[in-house]
């Protein structure tokens, strides 16, 4: 079948009907249809990943232009194709998922905001946020291979530091954000529920009044099924009973209900903007900042787990290891000023 489509082969059966076949190896599989067609494009791919499936379901044909009909076609082109098997299926899943949330997108209109917004809901996990990327990048050099955009606005955004994702925000940051929004303030009890309880936003746009028993706060974390029971901060007690409400939860939109975990992510950002913090500090870098503090005041690996839901001890040893640098290298510089100091007074020097 020419460079086109590898390991296929035609002939014509003894009734002079013309067959297709993928073969690679052993591995055989008939295609039906014509070369280029969705149906022959699907079965294709399924046969370059070792899917084995005698039916290939491909649904409507893609829309010209959209992620969809971009999926496709990458799972065809030469990028794919130099992929070995066991490389393609975590692959597939992932532009399967991306198909699935967004395949009707025009691939034209993706702006690098989008691209940001995306990496942004996946920074607990930053790895996973860079894999993403990644592939999106391959994905739309297949775009720009297909006129279909001239610039990949995928290699304009920035991969996460491995084991970073969102910067801790610095104590300077959280006094400017302190100074702009006091206790009594809306604004100021959702950055006190970040901070003093170090959970991730969906988990504080859950949280509700009737959560709060024996002076704590009880959090099922939704990443991880966690269940927390997590003492409420002096400082969050009180921005609590400053901020009344008549509704269940903690935090609520003028309406009385609850916020979505979009929702208040959108809602902070802009508070975060109004207190003029650094760009690029979120909520979810409170909950960095959390850690570090917790860290910093002498809490154990296993305390820190115990208070932010962290179910390894690799994933809090950044915590600690960061605090006892500070901690050994300022008992090391004392150590050694204390010393000049002594020698400078022995000496006879002022």
């Amino acid at each position: 079948m020419g460079k086109r489509f590898p390991y296929v082969q035609e002939y014509r059966d003894n009734r002079g009907k013309l067959r297709r076949y993928f073969r690679r190896g052993t591995y055989r599989v008939p295609l039906p249809s014509e070369p280029g067609s969705p149906e022959f494009i699907a079965a294709y791919a399924a046969a370059l990943a070792g899917t084995k499936s005698k039916k290939v379901s491909v649904g409507p044909k893609p829309k010209t232009g959209s992620l969809n009909a971009l999926i496709t076609a990458y799972y065809v082109s030469e990028q794919w194709r130099e992929l070995k098997v066991s490389s393609q299926a975590p692959r597939r899943r992932i532009l399967e998922r991306l198909r699935e949330k967004h395949g009707d997108k025009p691939v034209a209109l993706l702006p690098k905001s989008w691209i940001k917004k995306q990496m942004a809901d996946m920074a607990d996990t930053p790895a996973q946020a860079n894999r993403w990327l990644q592939l999106l990048r391959q994905l739309l050099d297949v775009a720009i291979d297909e006129e279909l955009i001239e610039t990949n606005p995928a290699r304009l955004v920035k991969k996460f530091r491995e084991g970073s994702g969102h910067e801790a925000w610095p104590e300077e940051e959280i006094s400017k954000f302190e100074k702009r929004w006091p206790t009594g303030t809306k604004e100021r009890l959702a950055f006190d529920l970040f901070l003093h309880t170090g959970q991730r936003i969906g988990d504080v746009a859950a949280m509700m009044r009737t959560h709060i028993r024996d002076g704590a706060i009880r959090v099922v974390q939704e990443k991880t099924g966690a269940e927390l029971w997590v003492p409420i901060h002096p400082q969050l007690l009180a921005s609590l009973a400053a901020v009344p409400t008549s509704g269940l939860a903690l935090l609520q939109r003028q309406t009385g209900q609850p916020y979505t975990k979009g929702g208040l992510d959108n809602w902070f950002r802009r508070k975060r903007e109004a207190a003029q913090v650094s760009l690029g500090l979120s909520a979810h870098g409170l909950r960095k900042a959390a850690g570090r503090r917790l860290a910093e005041a002498g809490a154990t690996a296993h305390e820190i787990m115990a208070i932010l839901g962290h179910r390894s001890l690799r994933e809090v040893q950044r915590y600690t290891a960061d605090a006892d640098q500070k901690r050994n290298a300022k008992a090391a510089m004392n150590k050694v000023a204390g010393t000049h100091f002594e020698q400078k007074l022995s000496s006879g020097i002022k």
